[in-house]
């Protein structure tokens, strides 16, 4: 039988953490081909309504049911705006060990939103689902994904190098594919909690609700 994350929804302050909706797509697709998404991710460029509407009904749900990992669409808890993406992925259910990417829309940057929401589902992942490692890989000049890392308590371990492809803008406005290298980070519990005190002053920064709608 394969390991899958429950159907849940998390939520922090500002933020919840849910499953993806037909009623996303047109703010998914808006976020998803704005030049810094690709730039730093493999998302397909132009990101069409297509896609995201693939992603957000077939892709999404099918990484928790087929025991790959999990998504969650963040929104603003007041106003339930897409504020952006958190996906664990490459789940091993033997080590108790995942990777986490994210994606924050343009007009979202600048409010902390990343930092609260990979907190909130590493806080869930460790606690609740008993998991001991979370890695993050963050390409060498993507300097605001690394600040993230860092602010969340992410360890650096080392460089794999010219491991990922990157965008990049050539001087006609078109994009041209470059090579680059991978910073990998990892949290683990006890930098968990380290990371939770010098955020929120020790308190639980999210409640997880199995099964919330």
């Amino acid at each position: 039988m394969t390991s899958t994350f429950p159907d849940i929804s998390i939520s922090t302050d500002r933020l919840v953490l849910r499953p993806f909706e037909a009623e996303d797509i047109p703010a998914l697709a808006e976020m998803m081909g704005d030049e810094l998404v690709t730039a730093w991710t493999p998302a397909p460029h132009p990101y069409t309504t297509a896609h995201a509407r693939d992603w957000a009904l077939r892709e999404a749900p099918a990484e928790r049911t087929q025991g790959r990992g999990i998504v969650f669409a963040v929104t603003e808890f007041l106003t339930h705006r897409l504020v952006g993406c958190v996906h664990l992925h490459h789940t091993d259910w033997r080590t108790l060990s995942a990777e986490i990417g994210y994606v924050v829309a343009p007009w979202a940057r600048g409010e902390g939103y990343a930092c609260e929401s990979v907190l909130a589902v590493a806080e869930w992942l460790f606690r609740d689902q008993r998991f001991e490692r979370l890695e993050l890989r963050t390409a060498a000049d993507n300097t605001a994904s690394q600040q993230v890392a860092q602010k969340i308590g992410c360890i650096s371990e080392g460089v794999l190098r010219n491991a990922w492809i990157a965008r990049s803008r050539t001087e006609d406005g078109g994009w041209t594919e470059i090579r680059t290298d991978l910073i990998v980070w990892s949290l683990l519990p006890e930098d968990l909690d380290e990371a939770l005190e010098q955020h929120t002053g020790g308190t639980d920064y999210a409640g997880a609700f199995p099964d919330w709608r």
